[in-house]
């Protein structure tokens, strides 16, 4: 097509059309905000000791100090050892002579073991975890971060199939199948006999989830005029997905058993059934697949809800001609892809999903952390869509990366006295890279063409899988040092912020409809074959 937003100029920007597409979209991406996050609490570690079984002949004193006191590896403080216990045969053997602990036996002189009978676990806050239920812990301990990398993988392999499945068979179909799977696995995850199960629903949950996402964005990008696009792909989507992440707590909150916890999340994904009758197809994709009469139907509809009289042909179909197939091999050969991969979207998806991982770990309240989290994200979100309303692409995305890598790298400055001080550092490092990671999205789609978009938006996405995988490991790192994964994380930001001042720009740059018409590096040009230069050669003819 020649110019698709000149030929549906007439139905305007903001008719009620627009509106319900904006918002019907919008409430799609809602559950995302809680699913795969939930981890947080479902994965929580409670406070845990070794087990000593009630059928064990020991006095109080003994049995109050069965467990060695161990070094805190932050504070240094003692604290009951959480893997290990005092031999119960020998303190057996102490009790039944009447001897006291501490007074009568150097408990330092008396051998430990492996907790033999499982462990005993704080239910104050949670009322299980799959921590507690199937002991993930000691020896185990490894099973935690993997059952979020597990999630993320199944994030990269939706990233890597949806995206070329959206391109061929068109956004709506592949937005509600994968709703479907995310609803319906949640669902069956509650279900879960062992840690192996649920990790197998968790990573077809990842699959569901960055699918329908993206499915979403880019349907609404595509459809949406510019004006409102800008405020669809930056603000609209995530205020939502926000929106969710803040519900994510009360939920937790309430229900403090992981299983109801699940349960209860899996629900609201029965709610978005009836939107299939009222959420269109892409007419722009439908054009590029040669379907004018079925994208002129669509728009015809949409002059009609906008109290609008349509002009009598739409699209000349002598101008209009299905464009060649595409997959994902086209765009190993576009630099742009590498670039964007490599400098960007591993290092957002790295902060940004260890930041959010890492509330259960930072001081006070679990639930309150979280929400806090999240309550950060909402004001990011409105700011990434003032800068990408009015701002250069390349400085936005340099201002936010860099300043959140200073505001991580910070923290290893602070007083340990000062966790407040460095929780609010923390925070300000959420909420410059969520501003990134909302502005890298809606550009990535600016860049790459109708015929690939949401092929291009999944490779982003699913190269910066790699990054969300080894996210949870980051936080593993504060095992052997707190200011170690914020040090990797700042060091990385503030790289990356200056390598992108390197991108492309598209600020006030049409949305592109086939590869010719792509932005390019600054001083690169890409080499087109054939097809491509008579695109470019028939696109300036039809706008001339």
């Amino acid at each position: 097509m020649a110019d698709y937003e000149t030929a549906t100029a007439f139905l305007g920007e903001w008719g009620r059309f627009q509106r319900e597409v904006f918002f019907l979209l919008c409430l799609t991406v809602f559950p995302n905000g809680f699913g795969g996050m939930y981890i947080v609490f479902v994965a929580d570690t409670p406070a845990h000791a070794c087990l000593i079984p009630a059928h064990v002949n020991l006095t109080a004193a003994w049995r109050n100090s069965s467990i060695p006191l161990e070094e805190e590896s932050h504070s240094g403080a003692p604290v009951r050892s959480k893997c290990s216990r005092y031999s119960l045969e020998a303190l057996e053997a102490f009790s039944d002579r009447g001897l006291l602990p501490g007074l009568d036996v150097d408990l330092s002189n008396v051998s430990t073991e492996r907790c033999l009978d499982g462990w005993e676990y704080d239910r104050s806050v949670y009322t299980s975890t799959i921590i507690s239920e199937w002991d993930l812990v000691c020896d185990n301990r490894w099973k935690k971060p993997l059952t979020s990398s597990v999630f993320f993988c199944g994030v990269l392999a939706g990233s890597f199939i949806s995206g070329q499945l959206s391109d061929r068979y068109g956004r709506k179909i592949v937005l509600f199948v994968t709703l479907a799977m995310q609803t319906l696995f949640t669902l069956i995850q509650v279900f879960s006999p062992s840690w192996t199960v649920f990790c197998a629903t968790f990573f077809v949950i990842g699959v569901g989830q960055i699918s329908n996402y993206m499915a979403a964005f880019v349907l609404g990008t595509e459809i949406l005029g510019r004006g409102v696009r800008t405020a669809f792909s930056t603000a609209g989507v995530s205020l939502f997905f926000g929106a969710g992440y803040m519900v994510l707590p009360l939920f937790a909150y309430f229900l403090r058993d992981w299983r109801k916890l699940v349960l209860g999340l899996s629900l609201p994904g029965f709610l978005f059934v009836p939107l299939w009758w009222f959420i269109p197809e892409s007419p722009r994709w439908l054009l590029s697949q040669g379907r004018v009469e079925e994208a002129e139907a669509i728009l015809r509809d949409a002059a009609k809800r906008n109290h609008i009289q349509p002009p009598a042909v739409i699209f000349c179909p002598s101008q209009v001609r299905s464009q060649k197939a595409h997959n994902i091999c086209d765009l190993l050969r576009v630099r742009n892809i590498r670039w964007i991969s490599l400098t960007l979207w591993n290092t957002v998806s790295i902060a940004y999903f260890a930041l959010s991982l890492n509330t259960a770990n930072l001081h006070g309240n679990a639930y309150f952390n979280s929400f806090l989290s999240a309550l950060v994200e909402m004001p990011a979100y409105v700011l990434s869509w003032a800068m990408f309303r009015w701002c250069s692409r390349r400085l936005s995305l340099f201002s936010t990366l860099f300043m959140g890598g200073l505001f991580l790298l910070f923290i290893k400055l602070i007083p340990a006295d000062r966790i407040y001080l460095a929780i609010t550092f923390e925070m300000m490092g959420k909420f410059a890279v969520t501003t990134a990671f909302c502005i890298v999205y809606a550009y990535t789609a600016e860049l790459y063409p109708t015929v690939l978009r949401t092929t291009a938006v999944g490779a982003c996405s699913m190269a910066s899988r790699f990054g969300s995988i080894i996210a949870p490991y980051f936080i593993y790192l504060r095992s052997y040092s707190i200011s170690l994964p914020y040090i990797l994380m700042g060091s990385m930001m503030a790289l990356s912020g200056l390598l992108s001042l390197l991108l492309p720009e598209s600020f006030g740059m049409p949305l592109p409809d086939t590869i010719a018409h792509m932005q390019h590096f600054p001083g690169r040009t890409t080499r087109l074959n054939t097809e491509e230069e008579d695109d470019m050669k028939c696109t300036s003819s039809l706008a001339g």
